[in-house]
């Protein structure tokens, strides 16, 4: 076996370069795909409460289902997030792409889980007191808010990050 030496190894730098570069991917993607898993763990969960509705009652079909699609938007929050962060990622920006993605992400994850458990509530609530429905979503619509509050902060906060396309470099 031959020895290998020193001088064919990456510098240390590109390989942190190289690094911060595969976090800022990671961080690009994260929103939407955490995001997503919200959405799908948030919809599924109101989505059985809608079906034991329906096996429970004899109208309001409609409302459990419409009810059960609110955590659907955190993964429409997530694409919006990604698109605006999408840029060419080198070492400058990566840690700002990375943490804003994950971060945003990682809130739209928990909003979408939660909110579903409140969908999942009120449906229930509802299947035994019809006229209770509209207050009994008001839990989820708060959840949506803060839903609404990391994807403002994540636009908001995106602008701030260097772009190397629009900086000539």
């Amino acid at each position: 076996m031959k020895a290998m030496h020193l001088k064919h190894l990456p510098k240390r730098g590109f390989v942190m370069n190289e690094f911060l570069v595969l976090l800022g991917w990671c961080g690009l993607y994260a929103p939407m795909a955490l995001g997503a898993v919200g959405s799908i763990i948030g919809c599924a969960v109101a989505g059985q409460a809608a079906i034991g509705a329906m096996l429970d009652t004899e109208s309001g079909y409609g409302r459990y289902i419409g009810v059960s699609a609110m955590p659907s938007s955190q993964v429409i929050y997530g694409i919006v997030i990604m698109f605006t962060l999408n840029r060419e990622i080198d070492s400058v920006n990566a840690a700002g792409i990375f943490a804003i993605g994950v971060l945003a992400g990682c809130a739209l994850l928990a909003s979408a889980v939660y909110q579903g458990q409140c969908c999942a509530s009120a449906i229930h609530a509802a299947k035994a007191k019809p006229e209770i429905f509209g207050m009994s979503i008001a839990p989820a619509a708060i959840v949506e808010g803060f839903a609404v509050f990391a994807f403002i902060f994540a636009l908001v906060i995106s602008g701030g990050i260097p772009n190397p396309e629009l900086a000539g470099l």
